[in-house]
């Protein structure tokens, strides 16, 4: 067995990441899924580089790293949607198909016949999800979406950086990578219900409705008190001491939930006086008077270097860790313990492996599966079309030579 997801096909009309990580994770989870891809082009990530895959020269390969990071365990087709005979091929597929996904700007599909209102009666049982920057609906459906002004208009960049600098944007593209598990999860929910009443369904994921939705507890605390959360840097809007700190050789993170844990802390800092202040006795008031507490507690951790703390708090049960670098994580014992970091063959690799992220997903009894790496471009095409709709050798001759595929 493959795993839980064995025998559901999706086809995936997707590109960049929201989409792509979203199918990445149903195949990591047993689905068959076949990527469309345009002809000569494909998904704009292959293009982004680099860096790209590093052969077994050590030289640079044709597959670019970002591509390769979401769109293991899929087969390539290209296909020019654009074209008539393109469109037919579509639908042919999608006879053999559960899901088909998509994250076109709204309304590009209908225009290729291939939006849900024009598949749904011919295939009542489709699920159909499309993610787009901002939905189906409403006054900014028609505009593109990106990772960055998604941060920007969903609020996240106005919580996150130093509360006297400019607002800053998270790291990585996690609007993207938000829309795609929200997208995993409106498809999967779709699945049961079809498996309960035989009938499809469309998925319609805003990237800006799921920013809103993951802005959590500092998206509630302006609707409790009507007041936009300040920035306030690596400091913890409700929890505190929840942050950097520094030492005295770098910094750690700590994290003190409540304070019983506070009381610990204090007696491995050796500022058990601290808890006869009521401004520090308990976490209310240690957020209330955060101008005083931060500055009077970065100056105890200021007193050891960070290894002495990273063990000491650790004896006392006490939430810290290091600040760690990419190289750092990618060798933690933990990380490598957990099998975060898995090898793949690539065909553009030579006889080095690809070492790709693995997926988070741990299931006792259907565990993921790598089945195929990254593909390259229309790999899977005549494979495909041939295993799916029986095309002959001079049929797929034709397609090529018109540009179809």
């Amino acid at each position: 067995m493959t795993g839980p997801l064995e025998g559901l096909k999706v086809l995936d009309l997707t590109r960049i990441l929201a989409g792509p990580s979203c199918t990445q994770i149903l195949g990591d989870l047993g689905a068959e899924v076949i990527k469309i891809e345009r002809p000569g082009v494909g998904d704009d990530t292959r293009s982004f580089a680099p860096p790209f895959l590093p052969n077994s020269a050590g030289k640079d390969s044709s597959e670019s790293a970002y591509f390769a990071g979401a769109n293991r365990n899929k087969r390539s087709v290209t296909l020019n949607l654009a074209d008539p005979d393109g469109q037919a091929l579509i639908r042919k597929l999608l006879a053999d198909s559960d899901i088909l996904t998509e994250n076109f700007k709204t309304g590009t599909l209908t225009k290729y016949n291939l939006g849900y209102e024009q598949l749904k009666e011919d295939f009542p049982g489709l699920i159909y999800c499309s993610i787009t920057g901002f939905g189906q609906t409403g006054p900014y459906a028609l505009r593109p979406g990106y990772d960055a002004l998604i941060q920007a208009m969903g609020g996240v960049m106005s919580l996150t950086g130093a509360p006297d600098g400019e607002p800053m944007k998270v790291g990585v593209s996690i609007a993207d990578l938000m829309a795609g598990m929200y997208a995993c999860v409106g498809i999967l929910a779709a699945v049961r219900h079809k498996q309960s009443t035989g009938e499809g369904q469309a998925i319609d994921i805003g990237m800006l409705d799921t920013h809103v939705a993951w802005l959590a507890n500092q998206g509630m605390n302006y609707l409790a008190t009507g007041q936009n959360p300040e920035r306030l840097g690596n400091n913890h809007p409700n929890i505190l001491p929840y942050q950097v700190m520094p030492t005295a050789d770098g910094y750690i993170v700590l994290s003190v939930g409540n304070d019983d844990t506070f009381e610990r802390f204090c007696d491995v800092a050796g500022c058990q006086e601290l808890l006869k202040d009521e401004r520090f006795s308990t976490n209310v008031e240690r957020v209330k008077n955060r101008d005083v507490t931060t500055p009077m507690l970065n100056e105890i951790t200021r007193q050891n270097p960070s290894a002495w703390w990273l063990e000491n708090l650790e004896k006392a049960k006490i939430g810290c860790g290091p600040i760690n670098s990419l190289s750092e994580v990618f060798s933690d014992p933990h990380v490598l313990a957990r099998k975060m970091l898995i090898e793949m063959k690539h065909p553009a690799t030579g006889d080095e492996k690809a070492k790709m992220i693995a997926s988070p997903l741990k299931l006792s009894e259907t565990p993921v599966s790598y089945r195929l790496p990254p593909p390259l471009l229309g790999e899977h095409t005549d494979e495909v079309l041939i295993e799916k709709l029986g095309l002959s050798d001079a049929e797929l001759a034709d397609l090529k030579k018109r540009k179809i595929l």
